[in-house]
Parts: C-alpha cells; sequence; structure tokens
C-alpha cells in the first residue's frame, strides 16, 4: 500500500515502519549512529589521554562545579522521557500530544544550552579556555561537540514540527518524528558518559 493511502486517522499503530522506505530510513539511522559512536568515542579517548595535560591552567577539580553539571543532566534525561511520550502520542494517532511533547523537549533542549553557555563563559573568565592547555582543548571539543549536537537535534525537531502541522501526521512525517526521536535519545546517552568520565571522574581524580 502507498504511503498516500496512509492519512492522518488512518494510520497503523506503528506509522513510522509502515513502508519499506521508512524502515530503510530507519536502518540506514541507525548506521549513522554507528558512525557517531566511533566519531564520540576517539573524542573522548583523546580527552583521556590528555585530562591531566592542564598546563598553566586550572585543574578540573578546581572548575567543575556539579550541582550545575547535575542539573543540566537532569533537564537533558527529562527531555529524553518527554521525546518518549512524543513518540507514544504518535502511537495513539494523538497529534495534538504528540507536538506538545515535542515543543517540550526542544524547550528542555534550549535550557540544557544555556546551562552549557554559561558554564563555557564562566570556566573562561576563570582562565580555562580552549587554548590554555592540551586539557582545556580535548574538553571544550569534546564538550562543545556534544553541544552542537543538541543545538541540531533542537533545530531538527522544530523542522519536524513544522513538517507535521504543513502535511499532518502521515507515513511520511511519522518516520521523521521517531528518527529524531531516536537522534535525540543517542545524544542523552552520549551526555550520560560526558558526565561519568568527564565530571565525576575529572572531580574525583582531579
Amino acid at each position: 500500500m502507498s504511503a498516500h493511502n496512509h492519512v492522518e486517522g488512518h494510520l497503523p499503530h506503528e506509522p513510522e515502519k509502515a513502508t519499506l522506505e521508512a524502515r530503510n530510513k530507519i536502518l540506514g539511522f541507525w548506521l549513522f549512529l554507528g558512525a557517531e559512536v566511533v566519531l564520540f568515542g576517539t573524542l573522548f579517548a583523546a580527552f583521556l589521554a590528555l585530562r591531566h595535560n592542564i598546563g598553566d591552567g586550572p585543574a578540573a577539580a578546581e572548575l567543575f562545579q556539579l550541582p550545575m553539571i547535575f542539573a543540566a543532566t537532569m533537564i537533558l534525561l527529562t527531555s529524553s522521557l518527554t521525546s518518549v511520550f512524543a513518540v507514544q502520542a504518535m502511537h495513539r494517532h494523538n497529534k495534538k500530544s504528540m507536538v506538545v511533547w515535542l515543543i517540550i523537549t526542544i524547550l528542555l533542549g534550549l535550557g540544557f544550552l544555556g546551562l552549557e553557555i554559561y558554564e563555557f563563559w564562566h570556566y573562561a573568565s576563570e582562565g580555562h579556555r580552549f587554548s590554555t592547555s592540551a586539557f582545556s582543548s580535548s574538553f571544550y571539543t569534546l564538550v562543545g561537540f556534544h553541544g552542537a549536537h543538541v543545538a541540531f537535534g533542537v533545530l531538527w525537531i522544530s523542522l519536524v514540527i513544522g513538517q507535521v502541522f504543513k502535511k499532518g501526521l502521515t507515513v511520511v512525517t511519522a518516520p521523521k518524528v521517531y528518527i529524531s526521536a531516536m537522534y535525540w535519545h543517542f545524544i542523552d546517552v552520549v551526555w550520560v558518559f560526558i558526565f561519568t568520565v568527564v565530571y565525576l571522574m575529572g572531580k574525583v581524580a582531579g
């Protein structure tokens, strides 16, 4: 059955997998995430190798403020839950609820980015700039690269919402919602590793 025969209100339970094209897109996205894992793994390895080379700059234990980082972590993990609620609403064919949960996800993502921008500004004022040391360069590259992924995810979900408003919830737009949620879960999982490897280990072993 063609995608055009599935209109809003007459969708299967999992509209994101209703067509072969949609299933292929999901499979392709899993392959893309595999490449992203390799890329982030390389950045983690570089950070772990360089984290003690602080030069004349402050050490991790002096810099990191765990209460603020923990708050950012809770915001991002909550946004992962709201994206789950959005997909569940999509499975119920409730477009309004789905869009509301996606908007909440975006707002939480923006809140996380706001805290990260403040964090970077604070570190710079403490003498922890990108070129200060090998530690600072590897830190900003890893954490900043993740932040760029969050910003891209916010933009992506915003565009998906726009398409849902324009075209409705169909077997064409549903895979876009599902894949954007997969992407959001991925960057949340990466942040859990950053929180553990960069911040917790830096505070304890710094």
